[in-house]
């Protein structure tokens, strides 16, 4: 019987339990059963002949009732704790079962043709758009993950993140050298003339500010004039700048082919030619992109979006009525209808997870088995036998049983053939 007390047994194994040790107590009682049948039967066969038979039968009965007890017992514990050769099987070759168990189980489970074959025959796209399609459960999805998720962002240390970012800044836009691809890009801007509508924009954005803004020019320019200046002078020439700033930009906004309009054109072909091939003008922009991101006011914004965006984050994987999770949600729900309606999707997806798994077994069955091996190994003989005779005991206590019968049967029937065969018995 198993040592381990009942309570400390899952409600599986207590039944298990009970149902191997209701086994017993019946292949017990049919061996009792036969013994008292045989000795009655002994006793009184001289005075009535025909309880031969049954003696017969009894003893037979008992000859195979003892047998397979103690077959079955020697699988897992010595016979009345005799050191009989080839008995305690179990916990005497525990490792070795381990290892001849795991051995089977990738011979014959985790072979590539073997599990091929299993998903080849399982429609696993299918099945998972159909699972995926339903609401309640896309819900579900979207809601282990905003907890994966969670889980992830609360172990993240803010300052490996603010490493991790900086470091990749670093390498992907402070090391690079800017000004040849900035000059090559600005130059084909200018090639297309698409650098025509931010012109036209700052021009109508000057001339709009202008037109809402004529107090912003009384003073700026009559200020700087000799005070013995009369102020009515001050006056005209305020206004005459204002006027001539007007007529300027309207004039830039009617012309396309306007000088100033054709002086941007030239500085910023110039520019584009000097950022590729001025060394001078490449170095500045080196300078200036290195200042930037070496403030500390950049690492500190930095720092803030990052915190402001986990926390955002957070709160919304959090909340099970925020957009983002609803969002999630209808996009589970929209992968699990193209699943499920999709034929060349779900051919692409079968064909990649059986791919992915056979791949998986070919390279790691045997890890995969030595589990089994491996936890075996580090069972205790006595737990070993008692997990073992929990799963097949009742089963086995079956064999004592049919042992009892048919050793019964086979008693009456060699009693029988001697009597009708040997003359005089």
């Amino acid at each position: 019987m198993p040592r381990t007390p009942l309570a400390f047994l899952s409600p599986a194994d207590q039944e298990r339990l009970r149902a191997l040790r209701r086994m017993k107590a019946i292949a017990v009682g049919a061996l009792v059963f036969m013994a008292v049948v045989f000795v009655i039967a002994f006793w009184l066969q001289q005075r009535q002949p025909w309880l031969g038979y049954v003696r017969a039968a009894a003893e037979g009965g008992m000859v195979g009732g003892l047998a397979d007890w103690f077959a079955v017992t020697a699988l897992f514990r010595r016979p009345l704790g005799l050191p009989i050769p080839h008995t305690a099987i179990i916990p005497n070759r525990k490792d070795e079962i381990g290892r001849t168990l795991g051995e089977f189980v990738e011979t014959n489970f985790l072979a590539a043709e073997v599990v091929r074959t299993k998903l080849t025959q399982t429609a696993i796209a299918q099945r998972a758009g159909e699972w995926l399609r339903q609401p309640s459960h896309a819900e579900r999805v979207a809601a282990e993950g905003s907890t994966i998720a969670i889980a992830v962002l609360n172990a993240l240390s803010d300052d490996d993140v603010r490493d991790l970012i900086t470091d990749l800044a670093r390498e992907h836009l402070v090391d690079p050298e800017w000004g040849p691809p900035a000059g090559a890009w600005l130059e084909k801007i200018v090639e297309a003339d698409a650098h025509h509508g931010a012109v036209d924009l700052a021009a109508d954005s000057i001339s709009t500010w202008l037109d809402t803004n004529g107090e912003a020019f009384a003073g700026l320019i009559s200020r700087r004039l000799p005070s013995w200046v009369p102020k009515l002078a001050h006056r005209f020439v305020d206004e005459t700048v204002y006027h001539e700033a007007v007529k300027f930009v309207h004039a830039v906004q009617a012309d396309p082919q306007h000088p100033a309009r054709l002086a941007i054109d030239g500085y910023l072909g110039r520019l584009a030619d000097n950022l590729q091939n001025d060394p001078a003008t490449r170095a500045k922009l080196e300078n200036a992109k290195a200042s930037l991101f070496d403030s500390p006011r950049v690492g500190a914004l930095a720092t803030e979006a990052w915190n402001t965006a986990k926390a955002g984050l957070l709160k919304s994987l959090a909340d099970p009525a925020s957009g983002l999770r609803a969002r999630a949600a209808q996009a589970v729900q929209e992968v699990g209808e193209r699943l499920t309606t999709d034929a060349a999707l779900q051919k692409r997806v079968d064909t990649w997870v059986s791919d992915a798994a056979v791949f998986l077994v070919d390279r790691y069955r045997h890890d995969i088995a030595s589990i089994i091996t491996d936890t075996v190994e580090r069972w205790d003989p006595a737990e070993t036998t008692e997990k073992i005779e929990l799963m097949v005991g009742r089963d086995l206590q079956y064999i004592r049983l049919n042992g009892t019968v048919v050793g019964a049967l086979a008693g009456l029937a060699i009693f029988t053939i001697a009597h009708a065969v040997i003359p005089g018995v």
